[in-house]
Order: C-alpha cells, then sequence, then structure tokens
C-alpha cells in the first residue's frame, strides 16, 4: 500500500502542472480585414503597449480585435486560431490553411458607416482586423474581407513572461508581455522589498499600475492569467532598476 500510495504522489506531482493548462475553445464564425502594410510596419504600437512588436517577440502574427472582443484591454495577449471559410467565400479564401494571431490592437467602431459596409467593428460584430502578413496566409488580397471561424487557443511564447517598467515615481507602470497558456492577464499583485503584497489596477492594455514608492527596492509579481492560473515572480526586478528597463523570467505559463 505504501508504495501505490507514493506512486499516486508521484505521480499527481508530475501531472499536477499541467491540470489547469488552457484548453482551445470551440469555434465561432466571424469576418476579417487588414491593415499594416505588407511588413506589418503599421501595426507596432497598438491599444495594449506591447510597443514593437517584432522585438517584443510578437512578430507580424498579430491583430486588433473589435469592441465585442477586446473587453477593454482585458482580451490582450490571448491568440486565436483562424481559418477562412471556403465555403462561404471560396473566392476570396485559400482552402485548407489556418493562422494563429495574437491579440495586440483594438479595431475602434465606426459608425459612420454601417456594419455590413466599412464599419466592420462595430458592436457587436465579432471582427478580427490582422495584421496584412497573417491575413495573407488564410486570405487573398483582393478580397479585402473573409469570412472566418476561429477559436481561442493556448499561447505559445519564447522564453519567459517579462516585465518593463516605465512610469515615474510613486507611478509605475508595469508592461507584462510575452505571456503564454492564457495569454491575457486578470490581476496583479507587487511586492517591493521593503513592502507586503499590493493589488495594481489595469492602467490600459497591458500596462498595470501601482501607486507606491518602490525606488531601490526589489520588486516581485504575483500574475493571474485570465484562466485562473497564479505565479509568483519573486524578486524579477532587482533594486537597482530605472525606468524603462525590461527584466525577463525563466517563468513562463
Amino acid at each position: 500500500m505504501a508504495k501505490i500510495g507514493l506512486l499516486l504522489l508521484t505521480l499527481c506531482a508530475i501531472l499536477l502542472p499541467y491540470a489547469h493548462a488552457f484548453t482551445a475553445s470551440g469555434w465561432t464564425r466571424a469576418h476579417a480585414t487588414f491593415y499594416g502594410g505588407s511588413d506589418a510596419s503599421g501595426t507596432m504600437g497598438g491599444a495594449c503597449g506591447y510597443g514593437n512588436l517584432y522585438s517584443t517577440g510578437y512578430g507580424t502574427r498579430t491583430a486588433a480585435l473589435s469592441t465585442a472582443l477586446f473587453n477593454d484591454g482585458a482580451a490582450c495577449g490571448q491568440c486565436y486560431k483562424l481559418i477562412c471559410d471556403y465555403k462561404a467565400d471560396p473566392r476570396w479564401c485559400i482552402k485548407g490553411t489556418s493562422v494563429t494571431i495574437t491579440a495586440t490592437n483594438f479595431c475602434p467602431p465606426n459608425f459612420a458607416q454601417p456594419s455590413d459596409d466599412g464599419g466592420w467593428c462595430n458592436p457587436p460584430r465579432q471582427h478580427f482586423d490582422m495584421a496584412q502578413p497573417a491575413w495573407e496566409k488564410i486570405g487573398i488580397y483582393r478580397g479585402g474581407i473573409v469570412p472566418i471561424i476561429y477559436q481561442r487557443v493556448p499561447c505559445k511564447k519564447h522564453g519567459g513572461v517579462r516585465f518593463t517598467i516605465n512610469g515615474r515615481d510613486y507611478f509605475e507602470l508595469v508592461l507584462i508581455s510575452n505571456v503564454a497558456g492564457a495569454g491575457s492577464i486578470q490581476s496583479v499583485q507587487v511586492k517591493g522589498s521593503k513592502t507586503g503584497w499590493m493589488a495594481m489596477s489595469r492602467n490600459w492594455g497591458a500596462n498595470w499600475q501601482s501607486n507606491s514608492y518602490l525606488n531601490g527596492q526589489s520588486m516581485s509579481f504575483k500574475v493571474t492569467t485570465s484562466d485562473g492560473v497564479t505565479k509568483t515572480f519573486t524578486n524579477i526586478v532587482p533594486a537597482s532598476w530605472g525606468f524603462g528597463q525590461t527584466f525577463s523570467s525563466p517563468m513562463q505559463f
């Protein structure tokens, strides 16, 4: 019995990290357009705050989400698998291909145009305005807009979670990027080497703020992704940190 108990404990230890692994959603219908040019240079920056998408690892497989999907920035970092609906539009869809994108921007509504003729991102439409190189994996350029089916999928990232410290004294604005698994963040806490844990608030996109004075202190973060998984990044930011610096963790979701 002792051996069986030990075996069960070992199996639990092996399987526990995967018990809460983010799993793909079902398929939903939507539409997709593209922006940013053939090199996706026009997609840099964006409403999630990831900045230069080349240097931050997001590349050209990104998209701006309509209001219905963006959720005031809570969807930043989420990953979606998109397939052009060839049965619905065989003229402009590329058959048998898919592309996985990361949400990095917001596609604002255009109420001056009808939702089915130019106002593609108007509520309540679910719409992806994709970086052009990503869009051309599934659609033909001249089509302009195509029907798609999509599912939210686990994000796969190279390296660990990154923390970029911006702001000023008494206003730390922390960009959390390169998040795998669910991709998007539900809540964040920060702890200085001289403080307890303090809740941060979403300022905009993937930027979280603290109004504490943390200069000269090492910082730890407790990050909870949108699927409820929490990881603690202990002393990821050294006491010698300065505004504008980025710190990479070896840990990932």
